[in-house]
Parts: structure tokens; sequence; C-alpha cells
């Protein structure tokens, strides 16, 4: 596929994505950060094209989902994607998610690492699993739908309310049902028990042309019986797998409960991730005092 970033004149900011640019971004993923109807629906920014990059705009930060679309790997185009959104003009923080560091950060500054992890479709669950699936499955039926309705909100706001996450957690969470509702590819599996009362729900993205999305997964300890959250997934695979694609992105590894879970379905590490964010302006400041007190006190 064709590097827009070589070769060329370097464009000094962004290209903002119309519908088509949507299109292809969607289609290419293989992360999700990369589909623009999922992260504009939580974020409530604006997809802009850096090189070979989509990034994400807001009036006081950009984004940039350093993973190339010809290669999710290639850091030299994300260096180059790098370069090119620190052009923008008004920038503030500036937040780059990518296979490796950019080398434009700042050494100052701290990272974040994890993992994607990722499924080979169609899946091989081990004996074990297969049991806990069939146990699963006489209790509860799966249903696929388009919509988030009150129980499935209502499952996930219980969720946060017993537990202590992050404030940008809590907002995608929240914002769960714009997301699925603006984009053509999600879709929503819910486990229902005899009664018709929800155990679980997990929603995955459907967008891609190779590959699926695991985005979020919830079950109700009172009422899901074991591997209630294993026969959600099933059911995602399973879309997948008739939709012709072959790779499910399980998502990063985030905890050692949660990659077990990915692990156990046989999920392996199939892309770093490591994520960088700084103030360019600002630090070019106290660049410039540190220069002029150097100066004064030679």
């Amino acid at each position: 596929m064709h590097h827009a970033g070589r070769g060329r004149v370097q464009r000094q900011e962004g290209t903002m994505i119309g519908p088509d640019r949507f299109a292809r971004f969607t289609a290419e993923a293989a992360v999700p950060e990369q589909v623009p109807d999922y992260v504009c629906a939580v974020a409530g920014s604006k997809p802009r094209l850096f090189e070979s990059c989509v990034g994400y705009v807001s009036e006081e930060s950009t984004v940039l989902v350093g993973y190339p679309l010809h290669d999710p790997r290639d850091e030299g185009a994300m260096a180059d994607a790098v370069e090119q959104a620190l052009k923008t003009p008004g920038l503030g923080r500036l937040t780059v998610i990518g296979p490796a560091r950019p080398p434009q950060a700042p050494a100052s500054v701290l990272e974040r690492r994890d993992e994607y992890f990722a499924l080979t479709l169609p899946p091989s669950p081990s004996p074990k699993l297969r049991n806990l699936l069939r146990r699963a499955g006489r209790e509860l039926t799966l249903d696929r739908g388009r919509a988030l309705l009150d129980d499935h909100m209502a499952l996930a706001q219980r969720y946060l309310d017993g537990r202590t996450l992050e404030a940008g957690t809590r907002h995608i969470f929240r914002q769960m049902g714009n997301y699925v509702e603006a984009s053509a590819g999600a879709l929503v599996v819910s486990a229902r028990r005899s009664d018709g009362k929800l155990a679980a729900f997990a929603i995955g993205e459907f967008g891609s042309l190779s590959t699926a999305f695991f985005m979020f997964c919830f079950r109700d300890p009172a009422l899901a019986p074991p591997g209630s959250a294993d026969l959600t997934l099933s059911g995602l695979l399973e879309e997948a797998h008739e939709r012709g694609q072959t790779r499910m992105n399980l998502g990063l590894g985030i905890s050692d409960s949660i990659r077990f879970f990915k692990c156990k379905w046989g999920g392996t590490p199939f892309l770093p991730y490591v994520e960088v964010s700084w103030e360019p302006g600002s630090l070019g400041v106290f660049s410039k005092v540190r220069g002029m007190l150097r100066r004064k006190r030679s």
C-alpha cells in the first residue's frame, strides 16, 4: 500500500477526514482506535489524517493513533505522523499511542506500556472451555442486537458503581450507547436467563474487513452463571467468522485477570501498545527559560 508520507512535500498540518476516508480507516483497522465512529462517539473529537495515521482533534488536545494503515508496526511512518501532528497550529496536548515510543517524545515524559491480544478465527476452544460454554448455554440464551437497552446500561452502571476507575474510563463506558448508535459495525450480544433477565452482554465492532474487535463486556455477578462472559464472547466470535473475518482483536491486557481471560481463549500478544502524552508548547517555554538561565550563569 502507498505510504503518503515519504518522497513527497510534507503537509504542514493534518487533513480532515471525510466519509470516504472514514470508511477506509474502518475497513483497514487493526486496533479499535482506528475506527472513527467509535472514538468520535465516545470522545466528541474530530478525525484527522496525519500522514498514514488517523488522529483525533479536540479543542484542547490531539490524540494520534500511531499505527499506520499499511503496517501497524511501521515505527518510521509513525514518527512521520507525529512530526506532522506537532506542526498543528495551536496544538495543546499531544497524546500518541503506537507500536513504540515516538522519537519526538521528551525523555522526561513517562510512558504507559501494554499490548493488544488477538485470536485467530475460527477459534479452537479447549475441552475445558467448551464444557464451560455448554454449561452456561443451558441456563442462558444468546441474542444479537443493534442497540443498548435500559437493562444493558443499568448493568454497566452497577459495574461502575462498584469500582474505582479513572474518569476517562468511566466516560467511555457512559458513551457506549452513543457508539453503538453511531457505528454501523457495532453489535450487542446479550446472554439472558429464561425469565428474560440480563446476565451478561458484550459489544463487538465488525466494520473492519479482516479484524473484528472485542470492545466491551459486562456480567451481573448476582445473575450470571460461570462462563457467561465467555458465552457472549463466543457469540461475537461466531459473528466474526460468519462475516469472513480472520482475527479478533481482544483488546489490551490491562490486568492479570483480563489477560487470563484472553489467554484462556487462545489469545496471544500481537501488537505493542505504548502511550505517551506531553504539551509541546509548554515544554518549549520551559526549555527556553532554562536556556536563558544557563546563559545568565555563564
